[in-house]
């Protein structure tokens, strides 16, 4: 017995070495880099690990340096298995052999093509192939008093009719502003505002060859409609600030704003409190409030959703690509969640379920708690109805050039602040519309 004990021991020792020889260690670059972000990836690591007996350095690297860092390592031969990264990269990164496209397009198949939004698969086309893997984003929304809209009868605020419709209802100044629109040129968030509003009319500045002139009747409807917009809005040099200012302080009827404020509207954030009435911490505002993420103008009737999103991708380079396409996997199932964790609001599933439970993430992702001072899921501080919109939104997610290929040419154009300086020219009263469009044609077409 004690000679067949000694084999057993002997055999299971053994066994037990094939399959640590057999564990892999794989390499995963993270933009997300704050403390309890990095936790919570290495909580992922940790449980990938456990289960499958491969190790996942997790590797923080920060977001302005990824595109440098990513292009030494690739000519070094030095790249990561894994990367989590922004839209902007995933095509040229295809393109480039930075990506390996073919098992990235692979994972999504075999996590389900059709579990995933539209609007971020197709973000990432490339030669017939999802580039990389969607894992979270967030559009930007039109932020309206939904109770007020109510009791006018007025329709959501989805479309340019609509808005103003709404505008022609409601404005009604200093107690209430129909809208709040972005005017100030020099903030990027008149920038990213406006982008959304030449989207939902279907108008690009760009094509696969680059510059594309803009058309006329259609820019200048877009010119039009933010007009309007100005007009109801507040004299002055407007931004993010002033919008959510009085919106909290319920003087603005409608704003333009990214889902990072739907913790605040709830009062969960002692920083920026809503001001509607005498409590900091009250959800009365949040719940007259309603979102639109989706809009359209009347030259593009199924509309735009103005998106950021994430992407996990294996890279040319990869060690082990079946460790690496079997980690990406794992972050978008059994790890989803705390993928998702570390900035709910921010966050949105992007894979909204399984073949087998189609709303499986979306409907979990709705009880993950948001706010900084005190927390709440979002699903206990707006209707059900409401936290749905906000994912549907990538549904249509769209950005200038990702389509085309030229989306590092669309961020030159929007980042010269061109289009944010003509179009306040435009809406007071400087130029004329067709002036508009002729400068702005003159002035993007020499950005290269």
């Amino acid at each position: 017995m004690k000679t067949l004990k000694t084999l057993t021991a002997a055999l299971l020792l053994s066994a037990s070495a094939a399959s640590m020889a057999q564990a892999d260690t794989i390499r995963f670059w993270t933009t997300e880099e704050q403390p309890e972000r990095l936790a919570k990836q290495q909580e992922i690591a940790d449980a990938f690990k456990e289960e499958t007996g491969n190790e996942v350095q997790v590797i923080p690297v920060t977001e302005s340096e990824l595109g440098t860092r990513a292009t030494a390592a690739f000519a070094a031969g030095d790249l990561p298995d894994v990367i989590y990264l922004t839209v902007q990269y995933v095509l040229p990164w295809a393109e480039a052999g930075i990506l390996d496209a073919e098992i990235n397009d692979e994972i999504v198949n075999d996590l389900g093509i059709d579990t995933f939004a539209p609007g971020a698969i197709e973000m990432a086309q490339f030669e017939g192939m999802t580039a990389a893997v969607p894992v979270d984003g967030w559009t930007q929304m039109i932020i309206y008093r939904k109770d007020l809209f109510d009791e006018a009868g007025l329709a959501p605020p989805d479309s340019y009719e609509n808005i103003a419709a709404a505008i022609e209802a409601l404005h009604n100044p200093p107690e209430m502003y129909g809208f709040v629109a972005a005017t100030k040129i020099d903030e990027n968030f008149m920038s990213q505002v406006l982008e959304h509003v030449f989207l939902a009319n279907g108008v690009t500045p760009v094509d696969e060859d680059g510059f594309k002139p803009l058309d006329e009747a259609k820019t200048i409807e877009v010119l039009d409609f933010y007009k309007t917009l100005a007009d109801a809005s507040p004299e002055g040099e407007l931004y993010w600030q002033q919008s959510r200012a009085l919106y909290f302080d319920g003087k603005a009827a409608m704003i333009i704003w990214s889902p990072f404020i739907l913790d605040e509207l709830a009062g969960l954030r002692d920083s920026a409190p809503p001001t509607i009435n005498d409590d900091p911490t009250s959800t009365k505002l949040a719940q007259m409030t309603d979102v639109v993420t989706t809009f359209s103008g009347p030259s593009n009737p199924d509309g735009a959703a103005w998106a950021d999103i994430r992407y996990l991708g294996v890279t040319a380079d990869a060690t082990n690509l079946d460790v690496a396409a079997d980690f990406i996997k794992f972050s978008m199932d059994e790890g989803y969640m705390n993928t998702l964790s570390m900035a709910p609001e921010g966050k949105f599933p992007v894979r909204r379920g399984t073949a087998d439970e189609p709303s499986k993430f979306v409907d979990e992702w709705a009880t993950l708690p948001v706010g900084v001072d005190r927390k709440a899921p979002l699903a206990d501080l707006y209707p059900e109805e409401t936290v749905q919109k906000i994912v549907t939104g990538l549904e249509t997610a769209n950005r200038w050039g990702v389509k085309e290929g030229q989306l590092a040419l669309a961020s030159k154009m929007i980042n010269s602040q061109i289009i944010n300086q003509v179009v306040r020219e435009y809406i007071d009263g400087e130029i004329s519309g067709e002036e508009a469009v002729e400068k702005l044609n003159s002035e993007l077409s020499g950005i290269n």
